[in-house]
């Protein structure tokens, strides 16, 4: 029996990692901490919400004293920090906003973690860190190389959490994952922005040419990467998690209108975001090792959602 807290748990990847394990691991207790901003929904989590292993907290990484409290209360025994600000665009245009969750809140739960002898601390990080590549697969102990205030809060916190295994001794883990998709995603990224534009008879905005590459790996798949780690991975290591599926963006939104049989006139280029990465490439060798396998096939999963 094991005690976790999971921050960000009313987001995308949060909510997922909890809908599957709350259910899937009766004798663990779970605590949800979400500050409910634009990109959570509380009622991604209504069907958890009668569980005895369950407990949904409304606050903010950031509030000291909140988290504190919380810690002191709890005992937890592992941490998963999936909080975060994540949509790129919004870190062009308002980048103090990603620097003050992504990075003072991990260190907040970091701070708590090491008070109150948390057991792991996992953090949820992004292959964005490493910046474009073009042939090149990035490994874990690869230079940092961000692009923009999101990605460089991303390698801010990934660089804080190992100080913390270096100088204090933290048991700590990260992740880098390459681009989810699947059920709760925000409108505002790609696959769902281009299926709800499609469905509706909108134009859809796509960046430059629409050439730039993306590795995409069903959100479950990743969740069931994180246990792993949780469970087989080294303190103190990085752990890159690759899709099953690289594709241009204008390949897949062709695929996404095709599927439901709408006209590729509905595609309006755009110009191109401001330092937009042209491929994100890592090598993921390391977490195979562990016998990470992927579960789901991205067509299927992808027309399931195209089709909801």
């Amino acid at each position: 029996m094991a005690k976790y807290l999971i921050t960000g748990g009313a987001g995308f990847i949060g909510s997922n990692y909890l809908l599957q394990n709350v259910i899937k691991h009766p004798e663990n207790q779970y605590v949800c901490l979400d500050a409910l901003t634009y990109a959570s929904n509380i009622s991604f989590l209504k069907p958890l919400m009668d569980k005895g292993n369950f407990k949904f907290v409304k606050g903010n990484i950031c509030n000291l004293k909140l988290v504190d409290t919380l810690f002191k209360e709890e005992q937890f025994d592992i941490v998963i920090n999936f909080a975060a600000e994540s949509h790129v665009d919004n870190s062009i245009n308002n980048p103090s906003i990603f620097l003050k969750t992504n990075v003072i809140g991990t260190q907040v739960l970091l701070d708590a973690s090491l008070k109150y002898k948390v057991k792991r601390f996992h953090q949820v990080s992004t292959d964005e860190v490493y910046g474009s590549s073009l042939n090149y697969a990035y490994k874990e102990e690869d230079k940092l190389n961000p692009s923009s205030a999101y990605s460089a809060s991303k390698a801010s916190a990934d660089l804080l959490v190992l100080a913390y295994y270096k100088t204090y001794n933290l048991p700590v883990s990260i992740s880098r994952c390459s681009n989810n998709y699947g059920l709760n995603q925000h409108k505002e990224k790609l696959i769902p922005k281009v299926i709800y534009n499609a469905k509706h008879n909108k134009k859809i905005p796509v960046y430059g040419t629409g050439n730039n590459l993306r590795d995409w790996i069903y959100v479950l798949d990743h969740c069931d990467a994180i246990d792993l780690i949780i469970d087989k991975g080294k303190e103190g290591n990085i752990y890159n998690i690759k899709g099953n599926k690289e594709i241009t963006n204008i390949e897949l939104i062709k695929f996404i209108l095709k599927t439901l049989n709408k006209n590729e006139d509905l595609i309006e280029f755009v110009d191109d975001r401001l330092g937009h990465d042209y491929r994100y490439l890592i090598d993921d060798s390391k977490i195979q090792e562990l016998g990470f396998k992927h579960a789901y096939d991205f067509e299927e999963k992808l027309i399931q959602l195209i089709k909801m």
